[in-house]
């Protein structure tokens, strides 16, 4: 049974999304080159900081277009959602083919649709979820930098070109660094999200009424200016306790990487404070309709992630030295909950036996 027609997903958001940036071959070759390079002496940077170390030797960043990032992203999708697809397939009583057809269709196409509008947007990633190679050997991840957006958002802040690819390498790499150097935090993230997904209860009553709710939700969000999101809208009360926990160690690894980025910068990157304060501005602007997808997406969550995270971080760091903070990494009972991340100091007292330790 295909829940979402994947090709159809592909066409979809490689028809929608707009072009890149203008840009000569040579300059376009220069910005990939300098990208990979760059991504390279990120990593040198980020393992030396943060202390975390793994036995994989520094790679080369894969660098896309904004088509290559929708392929990368459906590959993805399609093995997260495997254990759903999975138990729809082998249910009693599976639904009509021509309506699971039609659905599919439907839904490929609304995921195109978001993934168009995400491949302008997307600097970089480290992808967790990929197809396994054809010898069936699982790959560890791979970390891809969008070039057209790189040198958009370059272009479109002013700002130093080098530096700035520099700096975003910086954050990207600490992904890597975090879920190669530490070896449970890749599966950990992937039980929770299919956990997530098998939680979801797919009786048609309940489907309808969580339709219903999501469709309130936009309705809110549209015109009305409200704070809810999609994901929000349809989950089930068991769901909300696992997003939790999915939602508190994603504000640690996005937070982790905006620390990070803003700590090593200053020595690597000669303009980042310039490139900061204009990068933060960027995050926040955007036209009524840009901040209203946003909101529905959870795009403004993930932004909200950046800030409460990259806080927890600084916090803790000035408080237990960054040892004392890598203690965060031994297992996923020492990963902060929600609630800590909004309390530095529980974190501290629960995993590290004190509010502070010498830095």
């Amino acid at each position: 049974m295909q829940v979402i027609d994947w090709e159809l997903a592909v066409a979809t958001g490689t028809r929608l999304v707009r072009p890149g940036p203008q840009v000569s071959r040579e300059e376009a070759r220069h910005a990939v080159n300098e990208l990979r390079a760059l991504s390279r002496e990120a990593e040198g940077h980020v393992r030396e900081f943060t202390r975390i170390h793994a036995e994989t030797p520094p790679q080369p960043a894969t660098i896309v277009d904004r088509p290559g990032w929708i392929k990368a992203n459906v590959e993805g999708f399609r093995v997260v959602l495997e254990p759903l697809t999975q138990r729809m397939a082998n249910r009693q009583n599976p639904p009509p083919a021509i309506v699971t057809a039609v659905g599919s269709r439907i839904t490929g196409v609304e995921v195109g649709a978001v993934l168009a509008f995400l491949a302008s947007r997307v600097l970089g990633q480290y992808e967790l979820f990929l197809p396994p190679d054809p010898s069936g050997v699982e790959p560890v991840g791979r970390l891809t930098l969008v070039a057209p957006n790189i040198v958009h958002a370059e272009r479109e802040l002013n700002v130093h070109p080098r530096d700035f690819r520099l700096w975003v390498c910086l954050h990207e790499e600490t992904h890597r660094v975090q879920f190669t150097g530490v070896p449970w935090l890749r599966e950990y993230v992937r039980s929770q999200m299919t956990e997530f997904l098998l939680a979801s209860d797919l009786d048609l009553p309940t489907l309808l009424e969580r339709l219903r709710n999501a469709a309130d939700t936009v309705a809110d969000v549209v015109l009305r200016e409200g704070e809810g999101n999609l994901i929000e809208a349809i989950q089930t009360p068991e769901q909300k306790a696992i997003l939790d926990r999915l939602t508190a160690v994603m504000t640690l690894v996005e937070g982790h990487g905006d620390y990070v980025m803003d700590a090593v910068g200053p020595a690597v990157v000669p303009s980042v404070v310039d490139i900061r304060a204009k990068f933060q501005a960027r995050r926040e602007g955007g036209s009524r309709l840009d901040k209203t997808i946003k909101r529905l997406l959870g795009i403004e969550l993930k932004m909200k992630q950046y800030a409460e995270g990259s806080a927890f971080v600084r916090q803790v760091v000035a408080k237990a030295g960054m040892d004392g903070f890598n203690r965060i990494w031994t297992s996923p009972e020492t990963l902060p909950t929600i609630q800590e991340i909004s309390d530095p100091d529980s974190w501290c007292r629960r995993v590290l036996g004190t509010d502070a330790l010498p830095a």
